[in-house]
């Protein structure tokens, strides 16, 4: 079927591969069954074909850089990644055509990229994911970042926000931070949460080779980036086996990303080895079996000007799989999860460990609260609740429809495949 002008969409990816960034994944399939044309445009993970159309999405990849290390490692990260989204953006432009690009940050400096489009007529719509100058002068680096670099991130964020037909927030703290500091009117910001899909998050039968290994198992899945704060789940772990004597626990840590080979040196050094295990990127089935075996899920993002403001994924994860949840007392923690997590004060890892006592000796509670966050998700936080308010955006801005289609979800057609190592 041959899709009308107006309503071909190409999407800008970096700071994951396709369709791994779910939030992508999501917006692009949704649009794609409203009667959208979508163009993905992302690094690659080995193996990965250079050009696929998969479940309806024309999906170009480029050979991913290698992840930043300390200050310079970044610039050159992101400044690779911007030649290579270029490139490629132009002979999307040849092979198939766009009329809005729509970047997802970080990073902000795609707003280069849609500046350039911007003078040949194309819309721009800016996905506001992250708060990339909080994430970089606190979050990375503590507060002790070149300041210059900090200032320049600033601009590109309001240049973004600025060259915006349309901006895209996460939630309504990051709405508020476009309007003040961004300069975006109310009426050009519509908030897309990013909620789990139901018909993939169900809670399934425990992992039994898991939950025979303590008493009490507890969670950990998620990026593991320096400011998704795992050190402080181990040090938390290390009180709670240590100072508290709770021996009969065991901790999973599911997933992967450039902070957790630090991690485990930290649980090797705090000789945790017996109580904690990190099990690498595993298949979502997995995912889900051995959250499903939790018995407590963490959340130890700390608390800094990035976190306080930033809906964390794994917590709707838990909270989709009737998991309760410890985590540190943050303004968005308490806005999603309500009283399916029981809140202990910001970066106080001893405070953490008491909390973990106190759900692993009350079933009952952690049952409760369980069901109640799984409820929540049903009722307000699951993608197909955030899904119409993306339509209607698009559908403002290019007069689109607001109705969804079916989607035709035919296997993948790949062409070529990068000999590349999964350094993503």
């Amino acid at each position: 079927m041959k899709t009308s002008a107006g309503k071909r969409v190409l999407m800008l990816v970096e700071n994951n591969s396709y369709p791994r960034d779910v939030r992508v994944r999501r917006e692009s399939e949704g649009l794609v069954a409203a009667g959208y044309r979508v163009t993905v445009i992302s690094p690659a993970r080995r193996s990965q074909p250079f050009h696929e159309r998969c479940n309806g999405v024309s999906v170009y990849r480029y050979p991913a850089p290698a992840e930043g290390q300390g200050q310079l490692g970044y610039v050159k990260e992101y400044g690779y990644a911007m030649v290579a989204t270029f490139c490629l953006s132009l002979l999307v432009l040849l092979r198939e055509g766009f009329d809005v690009i729509h970047a997802a940050n970080p990073p902000d400096t795609f707003v280069v990229i849609a500046a350039f489009y911007k003078l040949l007529g194309k819309r721009f719509v800016f996905d506001h994911h992250d708060l990339v100058p909080e994430t970089y002068y606190y979050a990375r680096f503590g507060g002790q970042a070149n300041r210059c670099i900090y200032r320049i991130l600033l601009l590109f964020e309001k240049l973004s926000c600025r060259l915006a037909d349309h901006v895209i927030a996460t939630n309504h703290s990051y709405k508020a931070m476009d309007m003040r500091r961004g300069s975006v009117s109310e009426e050009r910001i519509t908030v897309v949460r990013n909620g789990p899909e139901l018909d993939r998050m169900w809670p399934v039968e425990p992992d039994q080779d898991l939950r025979q290994k303590a008493g009490t198992i507890i969670a950990y899945a998620g990026e593991m980036g320096v400011q998704d704060g795992g050190d402080h789940a181990v040090r938390a772990l290390w009180h709670l086996v240590y100072d508290l004597g709770r021996t009969d626990v065991f901790c999973v840590m599911i997933g992967t990303g450039d902070a957790r080979a630090s991690w485990q040196a930290l649980a090797r050094q705090l000789d945790l080895d017996a109580y904690i295990w990190f099990t690498g990127w595993i298949p979502e089935a997995d995912f889900i079996r051995y959250l499903s075996t939790a018995d407590i899920c963490v959340a130890p993002d700390p608390s800094n000007p990035f976190t306080d403001r930033s809906t964390m994924n794994k917590v709707m994860d838990y909270m989709a799989l009737a998991r309760p949840i410890v985590a540190f007392d943050l303004r968005e923690h308490r806005v999603t999860a309500q009283e399916a997590a029981l809140y202990v004060r910001p970066n106080d890892e001893l405070a953490f460990a008491h909390a973990l006592a106190q759900l692993m000796d009350d079933p009952d509670r952690r049952q409760a609260m369980g069901a109640y966050g799984r409820r929540r998700v049903e009722e307000a936080l699951a993608w197909h609740h955030s899904l119409p308010h993306l339509l209607k955006a698009y559908s403002s801005l290019l007069s689109g429809p607001d109705g969804a289609q079916d989607c035709r979800r035919g296997a993948c057609e790949s062409t070529e495949i990068w000999p590349k190592d999964d350094k993503h």
